[in-house]
């Protein structure tokens, strides 16, 4: 039985590429939410968190509906001589669209358990807010943030529905694990299926277990400072 490794590898390079673009975009919308106290952060933060409950493929529908040559993203990339549709960067969108609210939600829950005191009590020395989000509120958050750059990257990885609507399922070119392995049982080969299934399992929990671990050594080595 031969195998094409490209599946891995695009699975992979798609992930990556999703938990920076989550990373930075689920930090800012955290801290932004966090920190909001209007009437409308109900709303904000059921926005920001909606791709998590809807199913992955009426997100797709929604990303080929808005980068479609008829939608309003697909026209400004078509005046500009380019599309996404069915390409590489649409696997990496589709995996940061899914991935993002567990990035969002893990570091908003970290911001929101630092005490406030501190914050405060930086404020009153005149530490300017960009000191304060560096030098306080990302090391005291920052177990949480790995946690939820663990889980955005293991949530890319396995992302199918919306990958599959808006990148397609082009061998060597949008073709990610989840999706080889759908096509691979949908036409009989149920060993390459369970050899992709066994692999994605694999690294899945590699990738959990070694947020665990390194989750429960930060925590210690904040408890100890702070008994320090």
């Amino acid at each position: 039985m031969e195998i094409d490794f490209a599946p891995l590898i695009i699975s992979l390079r798609a992930a990556t590429m999703a938990t920076i673009v989550t990373f930075f975009l689920g930090i800012a919308a955290a801290y932004f939410v966090s920190g909001y106290q209007g009437k409308f952060k109900g709303l904000i933060d059921g926005v920001l968190t909606l791709p998590l409950v809807l199913p992955p493929t009426v997100l797709g529908f929604l990303l080929l509906v808005l980068f479609g040559k008829n939608g309003p993203l697909g026209k400004f990339l078509t005046a500009i001589g380019t599309t996404v549709i069915f390409s590489w960067p649409a696997t990496v969108i589709a995996a940061s669209v899914v991935a993002f609210p567990l990035m969002y939600r893990t570091v908003r829950s970290s911001f929101e358990q630092i005490d406030q005191n501190i914050i405060y009590a930086a404020r009153t020395l005149g530490v300017s807010e960009w000191k304060i989000f560096w030098k306080i509120t990302i090391p005291l958050s920052w177990p949480g943030v790995a946690a939820g750059t663990v889980l955005a990257f293991a949530r890319a990885l396995g992302d199918f529905g919306a990958t599959l609507m808006i990148g397609g399922n082009i061998p060597g070119k949008t073709l990610t694990i989840p999706a080889a392995i759908f096509f691979a049982a949908e036409s009989g080969d149920m060993n390459k299926a369970l050899l992709w299934v066994i692999l994605i399992f694999i690294i899945s929990l590699i990738v959990m277990t070694l947020m665990n671990y390194w989750t429960d050594y930060q925590r210690k080595l904040i408890i100890s400072a702070g008994r320090k």
